[in-house]
């Protein structure tokens, strides 16, 4: 009897095991048939500097949420929910069929390659959310249909390519459009009528050929929206020319009989009444701009954080897209709602991207008493103190916008997974459209570029011992960041004396890196220092080998101390090897201290560096190339030699002659 009842007990774990068997075969042959797909979309792609390596069936695409190959975003669930090609150098054709394979997939971005030819055909990715292909050469007049049937799509960034004809009027009866950017292009004809714009939040048909009247829908956008369009009129550019016949319906009926009117002069009284209304409107005027002057003198008198209170976002930041995307359920350790403030309105909340920190709310941190520790192109630093007693540094990014809330989620968890002793971790990051705070630990000695170029008289100057520890560190820093954000072409983009911060032993730490992928496309070649390279000089690209080239011109800074000014100029397009070679010629910095014994390792590192800043790409060393000379350099030239430092001392009585205030208006960012 007893073995009768257990016999259905059995049968139910025997079919239990046969479904749990029959699941993970499925999801075995599942993540196999993805890695195929991409495979054979692989095969269609020229990839000359061999950027997609990885993807081979030694390792699945995906693992969870995390990414074995490069370009790849993974869902929770581990399947293949974006690719993101973005800065790898590819052309060739871009097979849309084997992509029909990744049922999962909702996003594509291949910004920044060389893609050329027609539009391809994506009517088949129906469930595709994003679609990037900004920065290529794709050219020819798209098709009136080419995005019917796409319905969930929400973001198209077709801008800087070569596309003519009309804009498809498929676009317009999209209904969940976030973002739409077109600028760049020849496109011809009239702006088509979108149906829905109640979620538009990204407009831009600038610089095409554009002409008629602008849609009302679209008239809330900034003019800069629609600039470069000669033919364009109507809000928010000037008035439309009136049609003879649109003039005349105005003319019946906004005026009376032109014989009653047409001939009679204006009543001095009512030009009187005119002037005095005129003269009333300017004294309002003038009050109001004085008393909004003398409240911001009030605030400023406070010790709130000038700059965070005073743009308070008037509703949650952590706000949910009303369709999923993967890891929906972000880490937000204060997510919801927040809590209200004076006048009600809901106030965002920090992510946190760190487990090992105390998590603190936005609301205190605003409350916090804050320093401005610097402001440049990016926006401006402070230091933060709170109510606990602890400091943090906040950052203020204002030209973000360059990818959308899941993209840049995605990005602020990958970065902080990163753990290197030279980078400076991100602890916690704050999301809104219109600009974005990243809090990170404050740094004791502050930043490279300030103690070798502002050092006030009587404090310490870094010899020679303490800069080549500084370099090492980079290197392996910079060594990191090829290695983890392998998908990046310049995984770090902005190094610069000004990045490298120094603890309290005078170890360096990484900072603004991995930006490239979210600054606005159409400053950061302005901005970002790795657009200040000799190749993208000459041929307008970046390469692997364009933060050496940093590292280089880094290396040649610290061991002459010049301060490389018109380099960091923003918009500045200067070669540098003119200012290599000239600060070359002028030795070494004086204020190292005693070099006597170490002159021959010292020209060790200036060759390094003269290496890294080879203007020839292919004859330039490669991170590890660099890393393994970097360590073979020493302090002295003989190991029993006595060596004085004086980073510790603070009698050094030297200030460095390189950089002068003009200078440091463009240190900080």
């Amino acid at each position: 009897m007893a073995s009768m009842q257990n016999q259905p007990r059995h049968s139910l774990i025997f079919l239990f095991i046969i479904f749990l068997h029959i699941a993970i075969s499925y999801s075995a042959s599942s993540s196999t048939d993805d890695a195929n797909a991409l495979l054979t979309f692989k095969k269609t792609l020229k990839d000359e500097s061999n950027a997609l390596s990885s993807w081979n069936l030694s390792t699945p695409p995906c693992f969870e949420n995390r990414n074995n190959w490069v370009g790849i975003i993974c869902s929770r669930a581990g399947n293949i929910w974006g690719l993101r090609l973005e800065n790898m150098g590819l052309s060739g054709s871009i097979d849309v069929d084997s992509l029909v394979k990744l049922s999962k997939l909702r996003s594509i971005s291949l910004m920044h390659n060389s893609f050329s030819g027609e539009l391809p055909d994506f009517r088949q990715l129906r469930m595709l959310k994003a679609l990037f292909l900004s920065y290529n050469n794709f050219e020819g007049v798209i098709p009136p249909n080419a995005f019917d049937g796409i319905r969930r799509l929400r973001k198209i960034h077709l801008s800087f390519n070569k596309f003519s004809g009309e804009i498809p009027n498929s676009l317009a009866t999209l209904q969940k459009l976030v973002e739409v950017t077109l600028q760049g292009n020849q496109f011809q004809g009239n702006i088509p009528d979108l149906k829905s714009t109640q979620n538009l939040q990204v407009f831009n048909v600038s610089n095409n050929q554009l002409q008629g009247s602008v849609p009302a829908n679209l008239s809330k956008f900034d003019p800069s929206a629609f600039s470069g369009n000669k033919d364009l009129c109507g809000p928010p550019l000037n008035a439309c020319p009136p049609s003879s016949s649109s003039s005349n319906r105005k003319t019946n009926t906004a005026q009376p009989s032109p014989a009653k009117s047409s001939d009679k002069p204006v009543p001095i009284a009512i030009i009187a009444v005119g002037v005095g209304m005129a003269i009333i409107l300017a004294i309002l005027i003038i009050l109001i701009v004085v008393g909004i002057n003398r409240s911001r003198k009030n605030n400023n008198n406070n010790n709130n954080m000038p700059s965070l209170t005073s743009n308070l976002p008037k509703k949650s930041m952590v706000e949910h897209d009303e369709e999923e995307g993967p890891n929906k359920s972000t880490n937000v350790v204060n997510g919801g709602v927040g809590r209200n403030n004076k006048s009600g309105e809901n106030v965002g909340k920090l992510t946190f991207v760190r487990d090992d920190r105390e998590k603190f709310d936005l609301s205190d941190l605003l409350k916090a008493s804050a320093e401005i520790l610097g402001s440049g192109s990016f926006g401006s630093s402070y230091k933060a103190t709170l109510n606990n007693g602890n400091s943090v540094v906040v950052k203020r990014f204002k030209q973000m916008n360059n990818v959308g809330r899941e993209e840049f989620q995605e990005h602020m968890r990958r970065l902080g997974r990163l753990s290197h002793p030279n980078l400076l971790p991100l602890v916690a990051y704050y999301y809104r459209k219109e600009e974005k705070l990243f809090v990170s630990d404050p740094v004791q000695k502050g930043s490279l570029a300030l103690l070798l170029h502002g050092q006030t008289r009587g404090t310490p100057t870094l010899d020679w011992p303490t800069r080549l520890k500084v370099i090492k560190g980079v290197a392996k820093g910079l060594s990191y960041l090829y290695k983890e954000l392998a998908c990046l072409v310049a995984p770090h983009g902005h190094l610069k004396s000004s990045n490298v911060l120094l603890n309290a032993s005078y170890e360096p730490l990484l900072g603004d890196y991995a930006l490239i992928p979210l600054i606005n496309q159409e400053t950061v070649q302005e901005m970002m220092i790795a657009y200040k390279s000799p190749e993208y000089f000459n041929n307008g690209r970046i390469t692997k080998k364009t933060d050496v080239w940093s590292l280089g011109i880094l290396i040649i800074e610290v061991l002459t101390g010049k301060f490389p000014a018109s380099y960091l100029q923003q918009g500045s397009e200067v070669d540098m090897t003119i200012w290599v070679r000239s600060v070359i010629n002028d030795g070494y910095d004086k204020n190292m201290g005693l070099t006597k014994n170490s002159e021959g390792e010292m020209q060790k590192l200036l060759n390094i560096g003269m290496a890294c800043c080879e203007r020839n790409v292919d004859k330039r060393l490669d991170i590890k190339e660099a890393c393994v000379r970097l360590e073979e350099v020493r302090e002295r030239d003989r190991e029993d030699d006595d060596f004085h430092s004086t980073c510790a001392s603070t009698d050094a009585d030297h200030r460095s002659s390189r950089g002068t205030s003009e200078d440091f208006a463009v240190i900080i960012n």
